[in-house]
């Protein structure tokens, strides 16, 4: 049996409510679904009410991008209950940044004569994490680009003239305050994380296990079968668990479906297991 551990809602950027991201993981014939919206938990006590319904566990959890000099360092974090706790009570103040980056990045953007209101990013979020997706979805609409993918690559994307920084966790900050809300953290998508050789990767595997970090993303849309399994055999050599998802977002990633990614996608559910075990508070 298969499971999907990094999909996202409209509790950040997907373009599906929890529920219906939920529906699509049972339609998948998953045993379980993650839930792992960005900065937030806003969506679980939703998706688990449907989960139920459903017939499948929901696994709660948060994305976190951290602060990294070489390129994009996302960690997945499974297991983190809504509630007080050391990471749950940093998550309001990661989302606040979203919120004063996003007005920087519609400044930038009226500079270059293109001219969004902020409210229409919020009502574009649904209510959920603001981020730059949703910025891109509204200069789509106005017709300001013909798509998602051309709005980063003109104008949103790290480099571009409206792309505006926010704060960050520390990789060890992240990992740390995961360990310590009972939830096990996993190092998401690795190759957007900028390195260049074998040996970099390799100290980069140690390094995150010397700070507790559980996993790492092996099963991934972007990865072919061989990779897969080549990624799995390394991490574990590390000391480290292989996790997957499909990274699903819905219309703001399109080609992705919850379950089976582009199509080929199987993470099996012993996976699940396994992380679950190595939880601190087994």
């Amino acid at each position: 049996m298969a499971v999907d551990l990094h999909v996202h809602s409209t509790a950040s950027d997907g373009s599906e409510t929890p529920s219906e991201t939920v529906r699509l993981a049972a339609r998948a014939g998953l045993t379980a679904v993650a839930l792992t919206d960005h900065d937030s938990l806003e969506g679980v006590e939703e998706a688990r009410a449907e989960a139920e319904r459903q017939g499948i566990e929901l696994i709660p959890g948060v994305e976190l991008s951290c602060e990294w000099d070489r390129g994009g360092l996302h960690i997945v974090v499974l297991f983190l209950e809504p509630g007080p706790g050391p990471l749950q009570d940093r998550l309001g103040e990661l989302r606040e940044g979203r919120e004063g980056r996003t007005l920087v990045m519609i400044e930038r953007l009226a500079c270059l004569d293109i001219h969004i209101d902020y409210e229409e990013v919020v009502r574009q979020a649904k209510g959920g994490s603001i981020g730059r997706p949703h910025i891109a979805a509204v200069m789509q609409r106005k017709g300001y680009v013909p798509d998602i993918p051309s709005a980063f690559a003109c104008y949103l994307g790290r480099g571009r003239p409206a792309y505006a920084p926010r704060p960050l966790l520390r990789p060890e900050e992240a990992i740390g305050l995961a360990g310590r809300s009972g939830a096990v953290s996993v190092a998401a998508h690795p190759h957007t994380i900028g390195l260049d050789s074998a040996a970099e990767y390799a100290a980069f595997y140690r390094r995150m296990a010397g700070l507790g970090l559980a996993g790492v993303e092996c099963y991934y849309p972007e990865y072919d079968l061989r990779m897969r399994r080549d990624l799995a055999q390394t991490v574990g050599a590390h000391g480290l668990l292989p996790s997957g998802g499909s990274d699903f977002h819905g219309t703001y990633k399109p080609g992705l479906r919850v379950g089976v990614g582009r199509g080929d996608l199987i993470v099996p559910d012993r996976i699940l297991e396994d992380l679950r075990a190595a939880r601190p508070d087994r």
